[in-house]
Formats: C-alpha cells, sequence, structure tokens
C-alpha cells in the first residue's frame, strides 16, 4: 500500500494542499478550525512527512551531533541514549561520538573539514577546549554546551547546579551523624570546573554544619574513573584518623572506593558511609546499592535538544541560553544500609 501524499490528505480534509503543507511544517498560522480538519485527516491516512525531503529542501541534513568525552562512562552513555529519543521527536537522527577528552581531538572536531561539519548542530560536552576554540571554529554549526566547562555567557549551556547538588550530598552524610566526611574527585586545574564546583559544595555544607574544613581529607583525581576511587579510599583508609563517610564526585569514583572498602574489610555503612553523583544504572545493583545525587538526564537531554533545534530554526532568543535541569537525592544503602538481613553494613573478613 503507497504512504499518503500532502495532497491525499488534502482531499480528505477538503482544504488545499498548501494549508495541509502549513499544518505539517508550521510555516504560517492555520485557523483551529483546518488545523482540527488536517490533523484528523493526518492520523486517518497515517500520513509520515518526508523528513529527508524536508531537510534538503532547507539545505539541512536532520543530523545532531553529541559528542562526549567518554561512551564507557555510564553517566555519557545513558545521556546519550536520552539524546537521541530527544532528537527523534524533533525529527532529528542524533550521532555520538567521542573525544577520549583528547585536546587535538577535541579541536579536530571542530575544524571545517571535520565530519560533523555536515551536522545541523552539534550538543558538546568539552574537557579541554577554550571559548577562543569556540569563537574560530571552522565548523559554525550551532552549539549547546554540557557540563560547566566553557560556560561564560557566550554559548547556550545546560547543567545541573554541582554545587548544591555537592551540598546536598554531603549534608545527607552530616545529617546522618558522619563528622569526619572525606572527599573524592577534586580537580584544581582549568578544566576541572564541575569538581571544583562541588568541592565548592562540600565545604558549604561542612561550614553550615560547624564541621572544620581539613584538606587531608580531599583526594584530587585526574579523571572520574573506578580505579581511581579505589587508590584514593585505601589512602583515605590509611591516615591515622579515617573518615566515617566518604563523597565522591561520581558515582564510578564511588563504586571504585566501594570495592576499595569492602575488600579491606570496613562495613558500608557503619564503619564508613559513601555517596556518589551521576544516578547510574549500575549504582542500583553495586553490593551495598550506592547512595547518590541524580541529575535528571532526560530533561538534560530535552533541554538541551530543544535549545540547539531553536538555534537551527532561528527561533531562539537573541542572548545564549543558560538552563539549569533538576537533580534528585537517591538515599540508598551505601548511606542508610541494608534492609532485611538484620545488619546495617556489608563488610568481608580476611
Amino acid at each position: 500500500m503507497r504512504e499518503a501524499t500532502l495532497k491525499d490528505v488534502a482531499t480528505r480534509a477538503g482544504v488545499s494542499i498548501r494549508t495541509v503543507s502549513n499544518v505539517v511544517n508550521g510555516y504560517a498560522p492555520v485557523s483551529d478550525a483546518l488545523r482540527a480538519k488536517v490533523e484528523t485527516a493526518l492520523g486517518e491516512l497515517d500520513y509520515r512527512p518526508n523528513v529527508i525531503a524536508r531537510n534538503l529542501k532547507q539545505g539541512r541534513s536532520g543530523l545532531l551531533g553529541l559528542v562526549v568525552p567518554e561512551l564507557d562512562v555510564p553517566y555519557f552513555a545513558e545521556l546519550a541514549r536520552a539524546t537521541i529519543a530527544a532528537g527523534r521527536r524533533h525529527g532529528y537522527t542524533v550521532m555520538v561520538d567521542q573525544t577520549d577528552a583528547d585536546p587535538e581531538r577535541e579541536r579536530e572536531l571542530l575544524t571545517r573539514n571535520s565530519r560533523l561539519a555536515l551536522f545541523d548542530g552539534l550538543i558538546l560536552s568539552p574537557l579541554t577546549l577554550t571559548v577562543q576554540d569556540l569563537r574560530v571554529r571552522g565548523n559554525r554549526a550551532p552549539i549547546v554546551l554540557l557540563g560547566e566547562h566553557l560556560f561564560d555567557g557566550s554559548f547556550s549551556h545546560v547543567a545541573i547546579d554541582n554545587v548544591a547538588a555537592a551540598r546536598e550530598a554531603t549534608e545527607h552524610l552530616i545529617a546522618l551523624g558522619r563528622t569526619r566526611i572525606a572527599a573524592i574527585g577534586d580537580q584544581p586545574y582549568q578544566t576541572g570546573e564541575t569538581a571544583q564546583l562541588r568541592t565548592a559544595g562540600y565545604r558549604q555544607a561542612l561550614e553550615r554544619a560547624g564541621i572544620a574544613y581539613d584538606p587531608r581529607l580531599v583526594r584530587p583525581t585526574e579523571r572520574f574513573h573506578r580505579r581511581l576511587g579505589a587508590a584514593a579510599a585505601t589512602e583515605l583508609m590509611a591516615l591515622p584518623s579515617p573518615p566515617d563517610a566518604i563523597f565522591c564526585y561520581n558515582d564510578l569514583l564511588a563504586l571504585g572506593a566501594l570495592r576499595s572498602l569492602v575488600r579491606a574489610g570496613v562495613r558500608v555503612p557503619d564503619d564508613v558511609a559513601v555517596i556518589g553523583i551521576d544516578g547510574i544504572e549500575e549504582g542500583e545493583f553495586s553490593m551495598p546499592s550506592l547512595s547518590t545525587v541524580a541529575p535528571d538526564k532526560q530533561q538534560i537531554a530535552t533541554l538541551a535538544v530543544e535549545s540547539l533545534v531553536a538555534l537551527i530554526e532561528g527561533t531562539a532568543a537573541p542572548a545564549p541560553a543558560e538552563v539549569r535541569a533538576a537533580h534528585t537525592l537517591l538515599p540508598r544503602e551505601s548511606t542508610l544500609g541494608i534492609s532485611g538481613l538484620g545488619v546495617s553494613g556489608l563488610g568481608i573478613s580476611g
């Protein structure tokens, strides 16, 4: 059976082809009565617009690019899935690439001859680029930035409130009576903005609770990887006065820390409570399950795609948009204990 055309829809609705086109593409205002007739006909005929032809006519590819540092980091994999779905709702196909946090790779993706130049717009989560790199890029496709790096008001930007997220994670530990709270993941260098904001939130929570900041309890990590979280936790537990709680700047660091603690026979959370940030699915199935602050990845993806589509279609506000996505504290067993087992912590002997 052949697919319905604009002419078929117009005949069924008793309107002109131009009216049907205006409804489908949003080119011009249409009265509510005519719109209702057209939409009824569209549904009855199961009309599917020829997106490829429409894009070619408008000089577009119908493709959006999502560029992230590492796809094997679960947060970015889950975010990519949500972005692909959000792009599909707007009639776009989302292609995903990764930079491995390599400065040359990030710059190469912005050159005129990069394959990303074929895209109508880019959603970019950079780690090493500067504002100047973006301003002089050869690829002039619209860009929406994710995360904290690079935002100076020059580009549309979607992120969570990292200070608040870190503060809430630390306050959760304080509410449980923990007083020696360590932090894993600080990055006190130029491209570590997200980590620095999380350090600020951690310190805010300590100050509000009247707990003295102890720099010996803060462990920097070059990346947010499991093995670095495990190594940092081992170092912390070797201190003369080890922590009774650990706030990790992402869930992978926290999962690494959990592994190190359990291997050392430390009971979690009896001896040491652990919390992360990211809300990745892996944390639900760790043992114990990981307490976390979960950014709303669906909302981040939706906001980023909506902002990018507005830039592509020329409907965005004159000033670049800074949009904050929601986050939620999810207390689980690594801070509250394992329910139903008659114990509140997990450890192994020997």
